[in-house]
């Protein structure tokens, strides 16, 4: 049994878990602040992969990164890279798809966090810096490490919008996803069947984990 889809899934998920761990907390944190309707347009704007199907997101990052489109053909030009059909094309595709979990799961987080913590630090001459990273942040911890989970199970199951730009190239781009279904398409319901058992063993430990970091604050308070 290959185990490159494994490796290559956990390599995806891994990187673009990390990209939006700080792009969606920093997104979140500054957005919360705003005012209604501009956060209001702002949360369409990021939310909306979400909402849409996979292969439309996978077909409009072809529509940017394809190696005849605008930033895609100049990337190309510039430094000789193609940013589809290879295995880090994946990595973008994980990273819009699961953006929106991280950034709505730190938004609800932050905007439950007690602003007279943050007040009273300044009083003291704490910095902004300071206070976001020892006092809102171990404040927020629980709904962003459930965030962080939740999202990197997401990018772990991606296959929609990372069939259509990494393509399928075994020991290249192949992830458990697009491995299943391949197999599938051939017959090879065997094998198939070990890379779903393997994909619901890791999907089952990501839950017990989320489960536990919710439970955890419940415990304390009991306590």
């Amino acid at each position: 049994m290959d185990w490159f889809p494994l490796w290559n899934s956990l390599r995806i998920a891994g990187i673009s878990t990390v990209v939006v761990f700080f792009t969606g907390i920093f997104s979140a944190y500054y957005i919360a602040k705003t005012p209604r309707i501009v956060k209001g347009v702002l949360d369409v704007a990021l939310t909306i992969p979400l909402v849409l199907p996979p292969t439309v997101v996978g077909y409009l990052l072809l529509r940017v990164l394809g190696p005849r489109r605008p930033v895609g053909a100049w990337v190309l030009s510039m430094f000789g890279v193609r940013l589809t059909m290879t295995w880090w094309s994946a990595v973008f595709a994980t990273t819009v798809v699961i953006f929106p979990l991280m950034y709505r799961t730190a938004r609800g987080a932050f905007e439950t966090f007690d602003e007279t913590l943050a007040q009273a630090g300044r009083t003291l001459g704490l910095s902004n810096a300071y206070i976001f990273w020892r006092v809102c942040m171990p404040a927020c911890r629980q709904g962003i490490l459930a965030g962080t989970v939740l999202a990197f199970a997401r990018a772990l199951g991606e296959y929609g919008a990372t069939s259509m730009i990494a393509g399928y190239t075994p020991g290249r781009t192949a992830t458990i996803s697009t491995t299943v279904y391949q197999l599938w398409r051939t017959d090879n319901d065997a094998l198939a069947f070990r890379w779903v058992m393997v994909n619901l063993a890791i999907s089952a430990v990501v839950l017990l984990a989320v489960n536990l970091l919710e439970r955890k604050p419940a415990a304390g308070r009991s306590g």
